[in-house]
């Protein structure tokens, strides 16, 4: 559990990475000015964002929970976990219309992910049941 867990963390830290470098290139390419101190704190946020998901995605490992409740919990968690970071960075201000924005956003790139990595899952298990069915089918000679 403790090896599935720093892999989960360092899957995220590459994620969060990856969205650093992203947010880079946008400031690049807009020329937009700002200072290391910044750079550095957006990149650590970016990294604690990114620690939180590889981690708290083991609440969907097999816990007797039903995957829609696991589902809830998880964007409740995952959504205030966000805003308490998104609030701290500045990333977001604390007015009523830019929070309900976020949340519809969240919501929408949530759903994205959900739904790719269900698909994923479901393709995964139709393989394994079909390579399970012709291994028990009767060879013939």
């Amino acid at each position: 559990m403790i090896a599935e867990a720093i892999k989960r963390i360092m899957t995220g830290i590459a994620f969060g990475g990856i969205v650093t470098f992203i947010a880079l290139t946008i400031v690049m390419w807009t020329g937009t000015e700002t200072t290391v101190f910044k750079i550095w704190f957006y990149m650590l946020l970016s990294f604690i964002l990114g620690i939180y998901f590889g981690l708290s995605s083991l609440i969907f490992v097999e816990n007797g929970m039903s995957m829609l409740k696991q589902t809830i919990i998880h964007y409740c968690m995952s959504v205030v976990f966000y805003f308490i970071i998104a609030l701290v960075g500045g990333w977001v201000p604390l007015t009523f219309i830019a929070m309900l924005v976020t949340t519809l956003l969240f919501t929408v790139v949530y759903s994205i992910f959900w739904t790719a990595y269900y698909l994923y899952y479901k393709k995964v298990e139709e393989n394994l049941n079909a390579s399970l069915n012709r291994s028990r089918e009767p060879e013939e000679q």
